[in-house]
């Protein structure tokens, strides 16, 4: 796992401390791991900890709907991929 992807998980689990660890399968929004409260504080984490500039007209929620998805589309080592994908 990539050292931002970890930042981010991380900060997740913060968050909600009944949880040990967190599949890359779950979905964050569903499971309310995600909130509509702490959207744009995860948003902007994940711009820091990838460095990838996150456009949220064009932002698709499967993009960031798990831990899988986040790291297909913001840590993959090509760097060429973007959350538009």
């Amino acid at each position: 796992m990539a050292d931002g992807l970890q930042q981010v998980k991380n900060w997740i689990l913060e968050r909600h401390p009944e949880r040990q660890d967190i599949a890359p399968d779950l979905d964050l929004i569903e499971n309310r791991l995600i909130d509509s409260l702490s959207f744009v504080e995860f948003v902007f984490l994940l711009e820091q900890e990838s460095g990838v500039s996150i456009q949220m007209e064009t932002l698709e929620v499967d993009a960031i709907r798990t831990l899988g998805a986040i790291e297909r589309h913001f840590f993959a080592t090509s760097g060429a991929e973007v959350a538009q994908a």
